[in-house]
């Protein structure tokens, strides 16, 4: 039987100790409280669903499956591998796993916004649960791997949310989190909230895509420049109950948060 997971905050402060998210972050022009987060951050997505994989592959500059595919043959995902995807959206990182995973495999999507869902399951048949990382309705010692791509900053609780990846892993399974980071220099933070907040909605919009994306986007990169540095992430893992925590980076601004659950 599962056990009982955490229910989510309510009505905690935007940028609290325990979100991936800096204390005054500035984001009080999306939202003012956790509940008003939840309802917003669903409704962004919902919204730039249809046109989210166009935007992606702008930012990422077409090179995003070859990455997220790296990275996971570097995790050791092999055929009959166990994954739940969390923060699934469009299935991005999902189409990957499967690629690694079958046959044999089973792949759980997870995400809160339905139509981000609904844009993955016309890639994948796989079984997709609407929900939040914080509170996982699935057994205990489910999976092999646990991944997250890009979403880490859109958690409420790093405490709930590692805990609850702690919990689905199977004994010496393994946790991927995939993120972007704010980089480093200032001429190369301008460069890049000028392509992502600006280039690429005006891009979507000329090849299309509603003007949807382009917040998305904005947000998304506002995210980025608040996100608290990878040295905390990796301390919230470890008091998770995560050994072998480290963090892998390529070109200093993509990241992956590794960790093992431990053996008995």
């Amino acid at each position: 039987m599962p056990s009982t997971a955490p229910s989510l905050p309510s009505e905690s402060t935007i940028g609290g100790a325990d979100t991936p998210l800096v204390e005054g972050a500035g984001l009080e022009r999306y939202y003012e409280s956790e509940a008003q987060r939840r309802d917003r951050t669903r409704e962004m997505f919902d919204a730039g669903a249809a046109g989210y994989d166009k935007a992606e592959a702008l930012t990422g500059l077409g090179v995003g499956p070859w990455y997220r595919r790296r990275v996971l043959r570097r995790m050791g995902l092999k055929p009959g591998d166990d994954v739940l995807d969390v923060a699934m959206g469009t299935g991005l990182v999902a189409v990957e796993i499967q690629k690694l995973n079958l046959p044999g495999g089973v792949l759980v999507g997870l995400d809160p916004s339905p139509g981000m869902l609904a844009e993955a399951k016309q890639k994948l048949d796989v079984e997709v649960i609407e929900g939040y990382a914080e509170s996982i309705p699935l057994d205990d010692d489910r999976f092999d791997l646990v991944t997250m791509g890009y979403a880490l900053r859109h958690l409420s609780s790093l405490e709930q949310a590692f805990g609850e990846y702690l919990r689905v892993l199977k004994p010496g399974g393994q946790v991927c989190l995939m993120e972007i980071t704010k980089p480093r220099g200032r001429l190369t933070g301008w460069l890049g909230g000028l392509y992502i907040r600006r280039v690429v909605p005006l891009l979507a919009r000329l090849t299309g895509e509603r003007k949807e994306v382009g917040t998305l986007w904005r947000y998304y990169w506002d995210t980025i420049q608040t996100c608290i540095d990878s040295e905390a992430i990796m301390n919230a893992m470890r008091e998770a109950g995560f050994e072998d925590v480290r963090c892998n980076s390529t070109l200093s601004v993509f990241k992956e948060y590794l960790g093992t659950k431990p053996k008995p």
